[in-house]
């Protein structure tokens, strides 16, 4: 814990050297920082996206991120991911132990962050959206917090010395992500899934760089297709005769 106070002040300046981060919405932040128990749920481009987020939420009581086993490999960077309050989960493995260990800590008021889409999209693009960010919220009774993270690049991607936007979004309420019929569990998780992601869609779509605005108005245009143009020579296609009408059926699709 000594280790994570001092790592996180010198993150911190680190990362406002090399990247130029403006942080949205913090006030939404504050709001579940209450001693209130609450998931942070994020979109997912680049690796740095947790240590990003966490030196935004800068929180003296210790953040903790579910991160994939394989980032962990690497001795060095396994030491520093655990410092800033990483824990490894095996992904596909139904991992009990470790979600129990964390619905616990969040119960007890301890902020969690998940990446719903449970891996990177890499084209800053919004991914399917997974179902254990919904569990473990249900199960510690948290609210849960929508966060978009953008890169402003032409790709959508991380870069040095890149402008990166956090952007907190209202809070979806604890009530709202109890299953209160679980004879309709699949509906209910496909409703918050959806909430989360319109969510999520919304704080981009509200918080885009310009370069990336006006990418999105171009893809219309260019996808549209040319309209055919009239040829002198072009003829109307004559009429089958009575017989051959009398023989067309409907065609397989």
């Amino acid at each position: 814990m000594l280790l994570y106070w001092i790592l996180l002040p010198i993150v911190w300046v680190l990362a406002h050297i090399v990247f130029r981060i403006q942080v949205i919405g913090r006030e939404n932040l504050k709001a579940v920082r209450d001693g209130r128990a609450y998931v942070i749920a994020p979109n997912h481009i680049a690796n740095l996206d947790p240590v990003l987020i966490a030196i935004t939420v800068f929180d003296w009581k210790r953040l903790r991120i579910l991160a994939k086993e394989e980032l962990f490999k690497n001795p060095l960077a396994g030491w520093f991911l655990r410092c800033m309050g990483a824990i490894s989960i095996e992904r596909g493995k139904g991992d009990t132990v470790t979600l129990e260990k964390i619905t616990n800590e969040c119960k007890n008021g301890t902020g969690v962050m998940i990446f719903p889409e449970g891996t990177r999209t890499k084209t800053g693009k919004l991914g399917m959206i997974k179902s254990g960010a919904f569990v473990i919220a249900a199960a510690a009774g948290a609210d849960m917090l929508p966060v978009r993270i953008i890169y402003g690049t032409k790709d959508g991607r991380l870069h040095l010395f890149c402008k990166v936007r956090i952007v907190f979004g209202e809070a979806i309420p604890a009530a709202d992500l109890q299953i209160k019929d679980p004879s309709h569990k699949i509906a209910e998780l496909r409703r918050m899934k959806n909430r989360l992601k319109d969510e999520l869609e919304a704080l981009l779509k509200a918080n885009a760089f310009d370069v990336q605005q006006a990418e999105t108005a171009a893809a219309p245009a260019a996808e549209k297709p040319a309209e055919a143009k009239p040829t002198a020579t072009a003829q109307p296609a004559e009429m089958p005769s009575l017989p051959e009408a009398a023989d067309a059926g409907p065609q397989d699709a």
